[in-house]
């Protein structure tokens, strides 16, 4: 047998002797993954199947085959589920997995260009840039170039559009035309020429300074790989076999990078979930796990649907989920646990009355026994959780918030609360500063000076007073001032209530901060969201001021929550998004807003190529998260700022379940 464990072409494959543990540490269809003849592999292991452990039982069935260490690849998303799947190979097969070449992509990408980076005319001494150290240098180009006075994005969105476009191999420019071209304002400074302008200072000061960001690093290697052969047959020869987790979630360039590392021997196993597959927004592209069979025709592919996580019940609904999606690979879970019972479907009022549920359902899973760290609240935004985040404070439940920070300390928030809060207290110096330092060109000294020409006080009702502010200004901030100012328009009279707090956020938000967190944020359609949730809660008040105070008093009571938790030893309800959850798992799990109109998002209905379908495979996430238990909630309507109503029906992820799925509860029954 010649090296690395390939059979003599035209001889068959001689199978190894396994040691003893194998057919006792893993179940057939794992040993028949884990130990499969060489050639490409795809495993298709659904939730909860034991990935894990059989890609740890494939390298350690590599090592017993004698292929040497140094010639096995394996690829993950994370430098720690490397750490932990080489040591758990160490446990299985000794020393003979010391060396194997283990980490992330970029890890990967990092050691091969400190070689070859000459040949791309770096030095092999090359700096990587972090995150902070490129948002400095994209706004040094901006500034080169004079756009920071205008309008311009910042940095951190600049570097997304760089990195979606690289990723994803798609022209900046029409990265930049989505992301700017259909904004509502339609006056962005922000045009595709600027963006690109700055992109291409912003690689020339690399190549200056001898450095790479981390999005080079794949894309450096890439081409190392199409433009230098002998580059790539040296590591072609060097890796005997390629092993990849997650392989769903891989994007254009790794897929790639992946194929041609395997091509020399085309010993490729790859290990996924298409129904997992729910990062297409980060440029994963599930169609690489789909069209395996078609790139390597006589690749054997092999299922792990024995299900050791959850329930039997809760895999018939996740079954049942799936069933519906036929452009996939079709897997039935199946379980080794006993029976329990179905999961509960909760019909509810509203949001309110959805809050009050959940509590009651975390009292009550804990009556049975479970810690608050064992239920997960889980939804498809963060906007869902906030009639929550209030009722649990009202409680005194401690919670975390994995997905982010709570909602009324999110940045977005606050900018729009203080423009709330000057009219409630004209003498708040903070809220004046937060607010003016929005605008274009305005600094935290700048707005400093501004308040104390005014008098340190700021009546925004005062027109003689907005227009000392205005005169104050530069040009450019005074242009984004007078969008400002015509949402206070909303808000005259001595004690606006709710609902004019709300029409005045969203003025706010048409009139000017959409065009800010386009420029602003990362995720600026999210935040987007969370101001509209904000407007529709504060209608329900009887004024502006009552619903800041309620926000003020919530805030001091998580601080509170916080400070107990610590002194519990961390003992905590868990919230977060689905997304965020994805890879972890919980006995108790309660799903939020299961109705249209929220989950399938609308906006990833409309704007995502298969939004649907990545919808259903996110509801599949949320779901198989749960071990013991499931909830899925049902409100019946969302309430508006304005006292109307928006009636909700059922998910069609819910509608299209099996009556037998679920044990339906309305809320006066749980």
């Amino acid at each position: 047998m010649r090296e690395g464990g390939q059979p003599p072409r035209g001889a068959a494959p001689e199978p190894p002797a396994l040691p003893l543990d194998f057919g006792r540490a893993l179940n057939p269809e794992q040993l028949a993954a884990a130990t499969a003849p060489d050639g490409p592999v795809l495993v298709l292991a659904a939730a909860g199947t034991g990935k894990t452990r059989t890609l740890v039982y494939r390298v350690a069935y590599l090592a017993a085959r004698g292929v040497a260490a140094d010639r096995i690849l394996l690829l993950t998303f994370t430098n720690k589920a490397a750490r932990e799947m080489l040591e758990r190979a160490r446990q299985v097969a000794g020393a003979a997995v010391s060396g194997v070449w283990g980490g992330t992509f970029h890890h990967l990408a990092h050691r091969i260009l400190r070689r070859y980076a000459p040949h791309l005319g770096y030095g092999s001494d090359f700096t990587i840039l972090d995150r902070d150290d490129a948002r400095q240098l994209v706004t040094s180009c901006v500034r080169a170039r004079r756009l920071e006075r205008r309008d311009f994005p910042r940095s951190a969105v600049l570097l997304s559009l760089f990195s979606t476009a690289a990723n994803t191999e798609t022209p900046l420019e029409r990265v930049a035309q989505e992301r700017f071209v259909s904004a509502a304002a339609g006056d962005l400074a922000a045009e595709p020429r600027d963006v690109l302008a700055v992109h291409a200072a912003y690689e020339t000061r690399k190549r200056e300074l001898n450095a790479m960001d981390f999005d080079d690093l794949l894309v450096n290697c890439l081409r190392l790989f199409r433009e230098r052969e002998e580059v790539l047959r040296r590591y072609q020869e060097q890796f005997a076999h390629v092993l990849v987790d997650e392989y769903q979630d891989t994007n254009t360039i790794q897929a790639e990078l992946v194929d041609r590392l395997a091509a020399g021997t085309r010993n490729l196993l790859v290990v996924g979930d298409d129904f997992q597959s729910i990062y297409g927004w980060r440029g994963a592209d599930y169609r690489n796990i789909l069209s395996f069979p078609e790139r390597y025709p006589d690749a054997r592919t092999y299922k792990l649907e024995t299900n050791y996580r959850s329930v039997p019940e809760i895999l018939v609904l996740a079954n049942a989920c799936m069933a519906a999606q036929p452009e996939q690979f079709q897997k039935t879970l199946r379980p080794t646990r006993e029976a329990r019972h179905r999961p509960r479907l909760l019909r509810l009022r509203d949001g309110d009355e959805q809050a009050r549920a959940v509590v009651e359902s975390v009292r009550r899973f804990r009556q049975a026994g479970y810690g608050l760290s064992d239920i997960a609240v889980l939804y498809r935004a963060h906007f869902h959780a906030l009639e929550l985040e209030r009722a649990l404070a009202a409680a005194r439940l401690p919670y975390v918030i994995t997905s982010g920070v709570r909602f009324f300390e999110q940045a977005h928030i606050k900018d729009v609360c203080s423009l709330l809060k000057i009219l409630v207290c004209p003498t708040d110096e903070l809220a004046f500063t937060r607010l003016l330092t929005l605008l274009t060109g305005v600094g935290e000294k700048t707005a400093q000076k501004v308040w104390a020409g005014l008098g340190r006080r700021f009546d925004a009702r005062d027109p003689a007073a907005r227009g000392r502010l205005e005169a104050a200004l530069r040009p450019a901030a005074r242009a984004a001032w007078r969008k400002i100012a015509g949402a206070l328009d909303e808000l005259q009279g001595a004690a606006p209530d709710g609902s004019a707090g709300g029409r005045a956020v969203e003025q706010f938000a048409q009139r000017f901060y959409e065009d800010y967190a386009r420029r602003t944020f990362e995720e600026w359609e999210s935040r987007l969201e969370d101001i509209q949730a904000l407007a529709d809660d504060m209608g329900r008040y009887e004024s502006v001021a009552a619903y800041l105070n309620e926000m003020a008093l919530l805030t001091n009571v998580d601080a509170e929550a916080d400070a107990a938790r610590e002194g519990a030893g961390g003992e905590a309800l868990r919230l977060s998004t689905i997304h965020q959850a994805k890879g972890l798992e919980w006995p108790v799990v309660i799903l939020l807003w299961v109705c249209e109109g929220m989950f399938p998002s609308p906006r990833t209905l409309a704007e995502n190529f298969g939004g649907e379908a990545e919808e259903r495979r996110l509801f599949y996430v949320a779901v198989t998260r749960a071990r013991d238990e499931l909830c899925l909630c049902v409100p019946e309507l969302r309430r508006m700022r304005d006292g109307g109503v928006i009636y909700c029906p059922p998910s069609r992820f819910v509608r299209e379940l099996p009556p037998r799925c679920v044990q339906e509860l309305r809320r006066v029954s749980f």
